[in-house]
């Protein structure tokens, strides 16, 4: 069976339409990538030149905001936006138990036979909240991504409990409630640090779009010549992140800072009970680029499946995203213009990974 995956057709046949996503490659004991996923040479990851092992880059402890040490923590968050544009937080409130279960739950939904993921493909799904695929847009990739996922997008709790996979719906839900109230105050932080006060609507429509994806990355025969997923910004506000401890994840370094430099790779290594937080181009355009989104990416590894759990906020389609009059004022001029957010997110989706161009699509000038 592995020969005939060879054939682009056919292996996109498998791969996709089948149901078998990448883990079905692995399974079927290929020996080495097919050459769908074969990526460029300057796209591919050299973990051994970048790690973050040296730079002080440690976990925020949310708990201090609400104690005497509250400026400094906020501090320390508005700093991680304008520079890195990520940051690990622990004591974030929600369960580690519940953390450990949703790890187990993405397990238990990708280790089912390839019939039973294949219900939620696209265009055979029954539920629009429920999308399960593989790559990011592979009709539009020259080089595919070595990743399966499952999405499911929030609407409501029983929506949630009556379409999303019963593998995992419970612990998913769980891990998103719990997560908003973080959400809500890390993004009252970063505004209040832009000397910007938003009424509570307007607070929601920000983050009024949820999505919870499940990312599933095989072992992989040749890592050192995919990627799990490539360079890329997150569309959203802001995005909440659960790693396993095997690692592999990459962010570019926006700003020169105390052990980081401008343009440089750096691994975020997993911590035990920490969640990440990225800022997406949301936010970079809300606060006429102060802070950045994150380029990242995902490296594979030839020794164990990997699981990573994000949650992505995002204002509601038909939210109108542009700079902040406040900041506007403050800086003299707006470096982006207002754009209807749904229009984003067809420009976002309507391409393959091309680290943070997508933001070009709201940048002063562009039509």
């Amino acid at each position: 069976m592995a020969q005939s995956f060879h054939n682009g057709n056919v292996l996109f046949h498998f791969v996709v339409r089948d149901g078998n996503g990448v883990k079905g490659l692995v399974d079927s004991g290929i020996s080495e990538v097919p050459e769908r996923y074969v990526q460029p040479p300057h796209e591919r990851i050299d973990h051994k030149l970048n790690s973050c092992s040296n730079l002080p880059l440690l976990p925020i402890d949310l708990s201090k905001l609400d104690g005497a040490n509250r400026d400094r923590v906020a501090e320390q968050i508005a700093a991680a936006a304008e520079t890195v544009g990520f940051f690990q937080v622990v004591n974030h409130g929600v369960p580690l138990e519940l953390l450990e279960s949703v790890k187990v739950a993405a397990h238990r939904f990708f280790g089912q036979p390839p019939e039973k993921k294949a219900v939620y493909l696209k265009g055979v799904s029954t539920s629009p909240l429920v999308n399960y695929g593989t790559s990011f847009v592979p009709e539009k990739e020259m080089a595919l991504e070595w990743k399966d996922y499952v999405s499911m997008v929030y609407s409501s709790d029983g929506d949630a409990l009556q379409y999303w996979p019963s593998e995992c719906k419970e612990v998913a839900l769980e891990y998103l409630k719990t997560s908003s109230k973080m959400v809500r105050t890390i993004l009252e932080v970063l505004m209040e640090k832009l000397g910007v006060t938003l009424d509570e609507s307007r607070m929601d429509a920000l983050t009024g779009f949820k999505m919870v994806n499940m990312n599933f990355y095989p072992a992989c025969p040749n890592p050192e010549l995919t990627v799990g997923v490539g360079r890329h910004s997150d569309m959203g506000t802001l995005t909440v992140l659960l790693q396993d401890g095997i690692g592999g994840l990459y962010v570019k370094v926006e700003e020169n800072f105390d052990g980081g430099k401008k343009g440089e790779w750096i691994e975020i290594p997993p911590v035990p009970g920490a969640l990440v937080i990225n800022v997406g181009d949301t936010l970079q355009i809300l606060s006429n680029g102060k802070y950045k989104s994150a380029e990242h990416r995902v490296r594979t590894t030839s020794t164990q499946s990997r699981v990573s759990i994000p949650i992505f906020t995002a204002p509601r389609p038909t939210e109108k995203i542009g700079p902040l009059p406040q900041v506007v004022d403050s800086d003299g001029m707006a470096r982006y213009r207002e754009v209807v957010f749904q229009d984003y997110m067809n420009n976002f989706f309507g391409k393959a990974h091309e680290g943070k161009k997508s933001l070009d699509f709201a940048h002063m000038g562009s039509p």
